[in-house]
């Protein structure tokens, strides 16, 4: 469809450079969760905001009074202090809840071994079209996206019949606190995109994933007289094969908006740590890792079904029948969220995208765990992923995000807030 005045004239006041510097800015603050750097670019964010003159709501969380909560999502960062922060652009009087909210994490993942990447992970380097370093897509590329939105509808002049509003929260990365707070905090809005990168899709579903800890008793022994004693490293391992086998019976049938991934419900885990010696038989294994969680799956019936296959692996095992294993769920608890089939926002973001010439996005699922489901659950929004970058790339040392990609994803949002919260001349 041809655009409108409002829309040319938004568009036009969007700037690209901007962006782009923006972006740069955003990723050389080195803001991985549970950092001083976290809250550093959260404070950094605000003074954006309240620069563009929006209505700014910055609070200090209180975690506590969250980790009360019997809906706390969890988190694996110790964090001294977490903010909150929202701002909104105002729409005609009387009229308060947002027409559209933008939605975007400022906390990274660590970078891991520095020396498997080709470039200073914070550097902001770029090559030809391409942003490398940590977060450029994951999500500071959204983020930027975010602001950008921001400064074209307040630079552009036009006026908004209801308001529009931008969240920046912390904390995704290990649960989610920071959107947690922010919906029990009471911001609300008609709908909300979230530009977590999606490969140019929408994300209108996002699975599970729950961290879990598994705890193994061994027998400790010399070892050179081990077979006195019993390795919790063997003790562990026939819960590993019951853990594969559970992998693969609860991905038999997936869900088909996951497309041609063939394990959108991975168990995996991530840390081992047994032994404290050398040569002493190691009496104590831990194994932390991330159980998937189906579309639609109660996070009660997910975790039971874990506990049901360490337990039967357990008693048909002659030593872990007399020293059964422990599992507990320290850390993120990510339940599933999904926007509701035949919402209006899939065709509105489709449309935003093809009027401003992009090829039209198509529905998916993602098998990771997302803030989507907090604000489609607790906070009642409407909610769908739509944002710049693979996430194949993400968590990775060759995070990258292309500029192009994420200018396209900008002019599409600045129409669809446009559109959302009636802006006019």
């Amino acid at each position: 469809m041809p655009l409108t005045d409002a829309e040319t004239r938004a568009l036009t006041a969007l700037d690209e450079d901007d962006l782009v510097g923006t972006l740069v800015d955003l990723l050389r603050v080195p803001s991985i969760t549970g950092s001083a750097a976290e809250s550093e670019l959260q404070h950094l964010h605000g003074r954006l905001l309240e620069c563009e003159g929006l209505d700014v709501d910055a609070w200090s969380v209180d975690l506590q009074a969250l980790q009360a909560d019997s809906r706390f999502p969890g988190s694996e960062a110790d964090r001294s202090e977490a903010s909150g922060l929202v701002g909104v652009l105002p729409g005609r009087d009387g009229v308060t809840t947002p027409g559209l909210v933008l939605q975007g994490h400022i906390d990274v993942v660590p970078v891991g071994d520095p020396g498997s990447w080709a470039v200073d992970p914070f550097a902001g380097h770029i090559e030809g079209r391409t942003l490398h370093g940590r977060g450029a897509c994951d999500m500071k590329a959204g983020v930027a996206v975010n602001l950008a939105v921001v400064r074209a509808l307040r630079r552009s002049g036009l006026r908004l019949e209801k308001p529009f509003a931008v969240h920046s929260v912390v904390s995704e990365e290990d649960g989610g606190l920071g959107a947690f707070a922010t919906m029990l905090r009471g911001h609300a809005g008609e709908v909300a995109v979230i530009t977590e990168p999606t490969s140019g899709q929408l994300v209108t579903a996002t699975a599970g994933a729950l961290t879990f800890e598994i705890t193994v008793s061994g027998l400790a022994a010399h070892g050179s007289t081990r077979y006195e004693g019993y390795s919790a490293v063997d003790a562990y391992l026939p819960l590993h094969l019951a853990l594969a086998d559970l992998e693969r019976r609860r991905n038999a049938q997936p869900d088909p908006r996951f497309g041609n991934n063939r394990l959108p419900y991975p168990i995996s885990v991530g840390v081992l740590r047994s032994g404290d010696w050398a040569s002493t038989v190691p009496d104590r294994l831990v194994a932390q890792g991330r159980f998937g969680v189906r579309l639609g799956e109660d996070v009660l019936e997910a975790r039971a079904d874990l506990h049901e296959a360490v337990a039967q692996a357990a008693s048909a095992d002659p030593w872990l029948r007399g020293h059964a294993p422990v599992v507990t769920w320290p850390g993120g608890q990510f339940a599933s969220g999904e926007l509701a089939p035949g919402h209006v926002l899939v065709e509105q973001v489709q449309r935003a995208v093809g009027d401003t010439g992009g090829a039209v996005p198509q529905t998916a699922a993602a098998p990771y765990g997302s803030d989507l489901r907090l604000y489609a659950g607790i906070g009642g929004i409407p909610t769908l992923h739509f944002g710049p970058g693979d996430v194949r790339d993400a968590h990775s040392p060759h995070e990258r995000v292309d500029l192009d990609e994420v200018i396209g994803v900008a002019r599409a949002l600045t129409v669809l807030a446009v559109r959302r919260c009636g802006a006019h001349l």
